[in-house]
């Protein structure tokens, strides 16, 4: 039997200042699956959507033909959420917003949420394992409503952006720690490339058998899409093929040259191409 090709979803940013369904228009013409959300492109405080709004987003994708896969880039808006602050009331606000998004993700039809926010989670000097504590404490609020939700929360490591949770191996201990099978890791190319010691497709091979994978972002190191640089994905599908992985990537460059749509229609054809030569 021909194994399913993974769902391939566009972060959502790339399209930039578009409307929801300019971008779903958008994504589903070049050949995605879905738009990966970051909630900061809905609203400011995309945790208090009302109800009636969440219907409309979901619907608009799916008239398009399209799905909202998940959700990433939690903790860009409001200001001032922390996994790591000594402040405790900043820390409940943060966990309160982080349960709302789990919410949220379900409500729009997504499957799992992405936590990277470098910036919302760095280490005090001085105060490094009380700021852990406190991450791991998040982390498990966040599970718990992610499993209520019937999602996946994933923690992103990022590479050398940020001074805590680097690797797959730190992001992993985490998981393993709060033993909820809602909270997972996953794995960003581009960060991979600057932190981990073997080759991406060495890293899938060594996580994915674990069940610690839930997700997975294609992009270059150069920061450019996939195949807008000289990292080879055809070696990173092709573990993911012989490790059966089944849940989606995102496809997330931070460089759009020359411009958004033109930089989404390469990748789309590029992973799609690998994808399709790895099914033969």
């Amino acid at each position: 039997m021909r194994q399913a090709a993974p769902r391939i979803g566009l972060c959502n940013e790339v399209l930039g200042n578009r409307t929801f369904a300019e971008q779903c228009d958008i994504a589903a013409r070049l050949g995605y699956d879905g738009l990966e959300v970051a909630p900061f492109t809905l609203a400011a405080e995309p945790h208090r959507l009302p109800v009636a709004d969440r219907r409309v987003l979901r619907q608009t994708a799916a008239d398009a033909g399209i799905a909202v896969t998940g959700l990433h880039w939690l903790l860009q808006t409001p200001a001032g959420l922390s996994i790591t602050s000594r402040d405790r009331a900043q820390r409940e606000r943060t966990k309160d917003f982080m349960r709302d998004l789990c919410n949220l993700c379900a409500d729009l039809g997504g499957k799992a949420l992405v936590h990277g926010s470098a910036a919302n989670r760095l280490l005090e000097p001085g105060f490094e394992n009380e700021n852990r504590r406190h991450a791991v404490e998040c982390f498990a609020a966040a599970a718990d409503a992610a499993a209520a939700a019937g999602v996946v929360y994933c923690i992103e490591p990022l590479g050398k952006q940020t001074n805590h949770i680097n690797t797959v191996e730190e992001a992993a201990a985490i998981v393993s720690e709060v033993g909820n099978p809602a909270l997972r890791t996953m794995i960003d190319c581009a960060s991979a490339s600057q932190t981990e010691s073997a080759s991406i497709a060495g890293v899938l091979r060594r996580w994915l058998p674990t069940g610690m994978i839930g997700h997975v972002h294609f992009n270059d190191p150069n920061r450019r899409g996939p195949g807008q640089g000289e990292l080879a994905f055809a070696p990173i599908v092709a573990a993911l093929r012989e490790q059966n992985y089944a849940a989606d990537i995102g496809i997330e460059p931070f460089v759009y040259e020359p411009d958004g749509p033109t930089c989404a229609a390469r990748s789309i054809g590029y992973v799609r191409g690998l994808l399709e030569t790895s099914l033969q």
